[in-house]
């Protein structure tokens, strides 16, 4: 794909993902099954040390690469670490996503005390937002902050969190007051040694990667943990997600790139009835099929990323980028697992550790149908506005 030829990108990004590619391919070894945990902090690691961390921070002051969060920057990096190694791309993710509302939103102390130590790979960072009763609809959440002294205690629940177990701190969306709807959440970030915060069950999926359920009984945290004001924590979760929502869309592109770079080896090389599978029109309207989805992912990602680094609003964007581009994933994956025949579903082949890696994105960040409603009702909205 000669996607980084289009005017989207500075070459800086082109240099940037140049290295990448160089060094993922030196240093990642593709789709490798390993623990999850120990796996997970070895990379955040590896990649701390090699600098690219310092992309999902922003601050140079407080280790990050550039003094604003560069949105094509971090989808550059998740589209290649997905092509190459798909923990690799979930521990990148959750390093932007866990710190991001304090690079967003956080006091200069809270900036000072935890994005050197992300940027470095020294810490690992956690976003925990859902609840048993509160995913899709965020607003919904029920965990509690009632206010103790100088800070609150925290009561309540956080569950399908990634990174949970081994991050070393969690931004935590909390209610603080009983105000309707996302009214009265607030954001919070609590170090993992928090007396009252316990991980209490391990979760584990097909594509595995850390997850947890933490459990907060009488958590304490004093009021300087408290990220942008009380009252704003739905609002920094929502332009958190906003930024790096557009980076799954692009992960999902890595995933999807793989998979029929995959395709069209096997194609090339398997011989059926007397001639290779890539001379039947089928498997050649497949692979055109596979790779106008995977261009159109590719353009509806990147049109986000940029017109986010612009200063520009992107909630429909970005929405339409995640929902188009990970259903598109889905179906050139499968695809791939059908022209690779029997082997296809294999364990340790790469297209069935990328089948079992796409699906969760489908979900994550907003699930599809979601999105969808978000799309609609930015439509819905902009002609309201425009009338």
């Amino acid at each position: 794909m000669r996607l980084l030829d289009l005017p989207l990108f500075e070459d800086r990004h082109r240099e940037l993902e140049r290295a990448l590619e160089r060094w993922s391919s030196a240093h990642l070894r593709p789709f490798e099954e390993a623990d999850p945990d120990e796996a997970c902090r070895g990379l955040v690691r590896a990649m701390g040390q090699a600098g690219w961390l310092r992309h999902a921070v922003a601050g140079r002051e407080y280790g990050g690469a550039a003094d604003e969060l560069d949105v094509r920057a971090i989808c550059l990096i998740r589209h290649v670490l997905a092509r190459h190694r798909g923990l690799a791309d979930f521990a990148f993710a959750m390093q932007g996503l866990g710190s991001g509302p304090i690079t967003l939103f956080g006091s200069p102390d809270q900036k000072r005390r935890y994005l050197p130590r992300v940027a470095e790979g020294q810490a690992i960072a956690a976003f925990a937002l859902s609840e048993p009763d509160a995913g899709s609809d965020a607003a919904a959440l029920r965990c509690r902050a009632v206010p103790h002294g100088e800070g609150y205690r925290l009561e309540g629940q956080k569950t399908w969190i990634s990174n949970g177990g081994i991050a070393d701190f969690y931004v935590v969306f909390a209610r603080t007051d009983d105000g309707p709807g996302s009214a009265g959440i607030t954001a919070f970030v609590v170090d993992a040694d928090a007396p009252g915060l316990e991980i209490s069950e391990r979760i584990e999926v097909i594509a595995p990667h850390p997850l947890a359920t933490l459990t907060f009984s009488s958590c304490e945290v004093c009021g300087r943990q408290v990220i942008g004001a009380p009252g704003q924590g739905f609002r920094i979760a929502m332009a958190t997600l906003d930024v790096f929502r557009s980076s799954v869309a692009a992960a999902a592109v890595g995933f999807a790139e793989r998979a029929l770079q995959e395709a069209v080896a096997r194609a090339t090389s398997r011989v059926l009835f007397g001639q290779r599978l890539a001379d039947f029109q089928l498997t050649r309207a497949r692979l055109a099929e596979m790779a106008t989805q995977l261009e159109a992912s590719a353009l509806l990602t990147y049109r986000a990323a940029w017109m986010a680094d612009r200063g520009r609003r992107v909630t429909r964007e970005a929405a339409m980028a995640k929902a188009f581009s990970t259903e598109s994933a889905q179906r050139i994956i499968d695809a791939a697992v059908q022209i690779h025949g029997g082997l296809g579903v294999r364990r340790g082949q790469v297209v069935e550790s990328l089948y079992r890696e796409i699906r969760a994105l489908r979900i994550y960040e907003g699930a599809t149908e979601l999105l969808q409603l978000v799309v609609g009702r930015e439509l819905l909205r902009e002609r309201e506005e425009g009338s």
